[in-house]
């Protein structure tokens, strides 16, 4: 890691501070609020599981914190990187921490390399750019980075060019990069697409690796309950723009409350089903962010919903665990929950109506 320090860099404590943060971008139809009046904490070292379905926002909201976002795009509310303010007058320059301080692995490494630079040129360049290192250093350094994420042959590799490694290895080379200037929150969004099912736990694994021995704080943006279960200190669920349960990791798999929640954790396939099982589907869509509708955002789609639900939308609430906080008027394991599921399991409707 480099020594390097910029005027917001913390070395324990509190590294990332949201509040209320919302980003809406402008399009042709109206305003469409892809992040909305969001707030999460993170601390040096931790990681944190940012879980939903494609069109929940969990990938603006982390380019919102990075400033990755193109002109069309208003973030409004607070963004706090150790003691530096991101939004509004007196923001830096993100190109400052860009790779220095907060780096991003991106989920298509064929996307994001260049396929005609050799794969250590790409590792040295922002060492170069950045900590102002020699040819010579940043490639012995570029090798080096190679050997910490474990691709064989460090030495030939960085001659080689993208189309020339596997998707496993190439991910390697993306963790690689975002690593090289030793950053102190990492962001890392869908990190194992694509990728077989023995290579995702080895990207996770080494992502956590690294998290550890540099004291790095991550987070993983996925839309797998399951990818975050054994990497994560603390979970955040996403849907609609808007965290709808956020709780530590193991608290939230012990005793979650959204259905949403819930029902992500049920279209995950599980090892002890029958073979050919079908596999349990969340029915609907996500909800329009140009005209929300009024009340909870899952509601259509949640099968213990209620009238309240539809008019009504319901607060980030915190239960007897402050660190446990959910989005819905009947949660799990509510007398209206077990209600409604005696109901659904007898054929019913909600209100024992067949």
């Amino acid at each position: 890691m480099s020594g390097l320090q910029t005027e917001g860099r913390v070395d324990t404590g509190r590294i990332l501070t949201v509040e209320s943060l919302s980003t809406t971008f402008a399009t042709e139809r109206g305003p469409v609020r892809a992040v909305d009046d969001v707030s999460l904490t993170l601390d040096r070292g931790q990681s944190l599981g940012i879980v939903g379905e494609s069109g929940s926002g969990k990938t603006v909201l982390s380019r919102s914190v990075m400033g990755l976002l193109p002109s069309t795009a208003r973030r409004e509310g607070s963004i706090r990187f150790g003691d530096q303010e991101l939004l509004g007058p007196g923001a830096p320059d993100m190109s400052r921490l860009w790779g220095r301080e907060m780096s991003m692995v991106f989920q298509n490494p064929m996307v994001s390399l260049n396929p005609v630079m050799r794969i250590g040129e790409q590792i040295a360049e922002p060492l170069r750019i950045h900590l102002g290192m020699s040819r010579r250093d940043a490639r012995s350094t570029a090798i080096r980075l190679l050997r910490d994420v474990r691709i064989p042959e460090p030495e030939r590799r960085v001659n080689q060019y993208p189309h020339e490694l596997s998707g496993g290895m190439r991910q390697r080379v993306m963790i690689a990069i975002a690593l090289a200037c030793g950053p102190s929150l990492l962001f890392a969004d869908e990190p194992t697409t694509a990728l077989d099912v023995t290579v995702q736990a080895q990207i996770l694994d080494l992502i956590a690796e690294q998290r550890a021995e540099r004291n790095m704080s991550v987070i993983l943006v996925t839309h797998d309950l399951g990818v975050v279960a054994g990497h994560t200190d603390v979970i955040a669920v996403m849907y609609g723009g808007r965290l709808v349960e956020t709780a530590p990791t193991a608290t939230l798999f012990a005793d979650m409350r959204m259905p949403y929640t819930e029902a992500l954790l049920a279209s995950i396939p599980r090892l002890d089903q029958p073979s050919h099982t079908r596999l349990t589907t969340i029915p609907g869509r996500p909800p329009e962010l140009i005209d929300p509708p009024p009340g909870c955002p899952f509601a259509p789609r949640c099968a213990y919903a209620r009238d309240r639900c539809r008019e009504e939308r319901p607060p980030l609430t915190p239960t007897q665990d402050p660190t446990h906080s959910y989005a819905c008027w009947y949660p799990v394991g509510s007398p209206e929950y077990l209600e409604t599921r005696e109901q659904l399991a007898a054929g019913l409707t909600i209100g024992g109506r067949p």
